[in-house]
């Protein structure tokens, strides 16, 4: 197993593109607490993305729509104050930014001054260029995203691999260089065919962080619910589970449970005791007291 150096400080956001000059593979993995942010920090990655995948992860709603403002603020803030070393990216929900450019960058301020993210992520191109232009113009920095973009999935067909014909990938290409021209850092791909992607990496100067998008992106990112085993839902095809927590926290609870039941827990060993004298004293005055008030 290999980590990044130790270092001291956050993670520069111009460390980046130096990674990618080095073919330094990037490390992504969303976060949505204090507890995830730290255990991410801990495990020495470089970027924490406080994603919109919460709403469905977290929330339990039934897609990323439905996350609010003030939801996503708040996990961003509690994932910071976990997450040091890392760069956190806070990530634009639906209707923080479609509506104009003012929207959407009152909408970024919020993530960087009341949750302290460093940057925030804003799904598709088109119209979000000029989103991009704009917040970067308040020294906000942005993350592109392009391909499958679970946000307006319903206009793309559905969760499914985009750019799999030649006009398609071409136009993702012209994407991701006028996002680049537009000022992002960096640029999530995610269910874009693997040629498509390395030929997409190959093109820019800042970084691609794949999702589903093969091996040749400069880094890659995976949720951190699917990764470990925690999500129940359905798993997409370029997910890979390290492990199934889920199943072990069952079965803990399970015990735990049937513990309580037979009066096993609590046992001698998780309990607190009070001198004799003590006791004896308590009892006393308790049933005089009680004897009083009869």
């Amino acid at each position: 197993m290999t980590s990044r150096p130790e270092t001291s400080g956050k993670l520069p956001l111009t460390d980046l593109a130096d990674m990618k000059r080095r073919r330094e593979r990037i490390v992504m993995v969303t976060a949505y607490d204090y507890p995830s942010g730290s255990l991410a920090d801990a495990a020495g990655v470089d970027i924490v993305l406080v994603g919109d995948s919460a709403a469905m992860t977290v929330l339990g709603y039934e897609s990323t729509v439905p996350a609010s403002m003030d939801e996503m603020v708040m996990l961003t803030r509690a994932a910071v104050r976990g997450a040091k070393r890392p760069l956190v990216v806070a990530d634009m929900p639906f209707g923080s930014f479609q509506v104009s450019d003012e929207e959407a960058v009152r909408s970024a301020v919020r993530f960087v001054k009341e949750a302290g993210a460093d940057a925030v992520k804003v799904e598709g191109a088109g119209p979000t260029v000029s989103r991009v232009l704009a917040l970067v113009g308040a020294g906000i920095p942005v993350m592109g995203h392009i391909g499958l973009t679970p946000q307006s999935a319903t206009m793309l067909g559905g969760f499914r691999a985009q750019g799999r014909t030649s006009a398609r990938a071409r136009q993702l290409l012209e994407d991701a260089r006028t996002l680049e021209q537009a000022g992002c850092f960096s640029l999530v791909l995610e269910a874009v065919p693997a040629a498509v992607a390395a030929r997409i990496t190959e093109d820019l100067t800042i970084p691609t962080i794949g999702i589903g998008s093969g091996r040749d992106c400069d880094g890659q990112v995976l949720v951190y619910h699917d990764l470990l085993g925690l999500y129940q839902g359905k798993k997409p095809r370029f997910v890979k589970r390290y492990a199934e927590l889920a199943t072990e926290i069952r079965d803990a609870i399970e015990r735990y449970a049937a513990d309580v039941r037979s009066g096993a827990f609590p046992g001698d060993e998780h309990t607190y005791s009070i001198p004799d004298e003590e006791l004896a004293a308590f009892l006393s005055g308790s049933k005089a007291e009680s004897e009083t008030e009869a």
